[in-house]
């Protein structure tokens, strides 16, 4: 399993990749909303003042985590730039496992 800020962490890095990839591309797209749909299980320390943690389930791992505590969610993510006005544009070639 992947720690949920984890999995934003590195959606965060590709998504500035093609941002990087389309300066000066003919062809770009206008980034919008992002809608994240996961499983996730939930982890609570006993401790005082503990926190709960989001682990996403990846493939193939969901079944034998679904009979514990495994729970979907949805996530919409709005990206933004710091200082940017203009909406995020994207480009890029996708990777072995993207389509």
């Amino acid at each position: 399993m992947v720690e949920l800020a984890s999995v934003i962490r590195d959606l965060r890095e590709e998504l500035q990749q093609a941002i990087v990839a389309a300066e000066g591309e003919a062809l770009r797209f206008e980034l919008g909303p992002i809608e994240l749909d996961l499983s996730v299980a939930l982890e609570r320390s006993g401790q005082t003042g503990a926190k709960v943690r989001f682990w996403v389930v990846e493939s193939g791992a969901e079944a034998a985590v679904r009979a514990t505590s495994a729970q979907r969610i949805s996530l919409t993510l709005q990206p933004t730039l710091v200082g940017a006005s203009n909406p995020l544009l994207v480009s890029g070639r996708a990777g072995a496992h993207e389509q």
